[in-house]
């Protein structure tokens, strides 16, 4: 399926980067990130998330895979001959150009100050902070809604049907991220996962004592408490760990929505 979406076979080289693997290591050697380690090589794609060629047209030279996120890319070419690659909007094709400035057309792929964008257009790549870049809404499939404009906030309604303000300075880009089906994908077989660099994952209660707080016992034996704890003994499972004087939080407006239990 994705491959007919697909118009270049090799990435632009200029903009590639080899970053070295680590393993879930720190500094020091020490694992700081359980189940991390091998995975297929690949090589890191530079993506603009910001707005480097402010005031420039591009046209969208080829739609390309990301081996590094679930969103396409797509490669665009500027007037200058300057190359970026971008997150890619779903329905964006090769030859459609796009303009990045303080004001724009509203256009799939443009991007411009949430200041002027009209309410009840879907937007993606956010930032939080004016001039820093794209920080949030950029994996497959997902966008934001724009509510309302009050001040210099916007109001927005994320995925997660929480609403927030984010200064209106502060640019976005027009549309839905590209592959909203990534959703629907499964892991096939294990290698899949060892291919995507993640080891695998060992229960608490098959552990020892000293391991994890649920180790010990013998043969299919309860955790033996009245919740289950972390291998670090803090609560899991259905605990918020959100800090409740978090500085952010004065900008939520409205608390995602419950799921219902089915």
């Amino acid at each position: 399926m994705k491959r007919g979406i697909f118009t270049k076979k090799k990435p632009e080289k200029s903009l590639l980067l080899h970053l070295q693997k680590h393993g879930g290591r720190g500094n020091t050697g020490r694992i700081t990130m359980r189940h991390q380690g091998g995975g297929a090589r690949k090589l890191y794609r530079l993506v603009d998330f910001g707005q480097e060629q402010l005031g420039k047209t591009g046209k969208v030279q080829a739609i390309e895979y990301d081996p590094n996120r679930n969103a396409f890319l797509m490669l665009v070419e500027y007037a200058n001959g300057a190359k970026q690659y971008a997150i890619a909007p779903h329905g964006i094709q090769a030859g459609d150009e796009i303009t990045c400035d303080e004001k724009t057309e509203v256009k799939m792929g443009n991007r411009m100050r949430l200041k002027n964008i009209p309410p009840g257009e879907l937007v993606h790549n956010i930032e939080l902070i004016p001039g820093m870049g794209g920080k949030i809404v950029r994996s497959a499939g997902t966008f934001a809604r724009i509510d309302a404009h009050e001040g210099k906030y916007t109001q927005l309604m994320f995925p997660s049907s929480e609403v927030r303000k984010v200064l209106s300075e502060s640019f976005a880009s027009l549309g839905m991220v590209s592959y909203p089906e990534f959703r629907y994908t499964r892991m096939p077989n294990a290698g899949r996962n060892r291919l995507k660099g993640r080891r695998p994952h060992v229960k608490g209660t098959a552990m020892n004592p000293v391991d994890h707080p649920h180790g010990g016992g013998e043969g299919s034996t309860p955790v033996g408490m009245k919740y289950p704890k972390t291998p670090w003994g803090k609560p899991a499972l259905g605990v918020k760990t959100r800090k409740s004087k978090k500085w952010t939080s004065r900008f939520i407006v409205q608390r995602r929505k419950k799921k219902k239990k089915k």
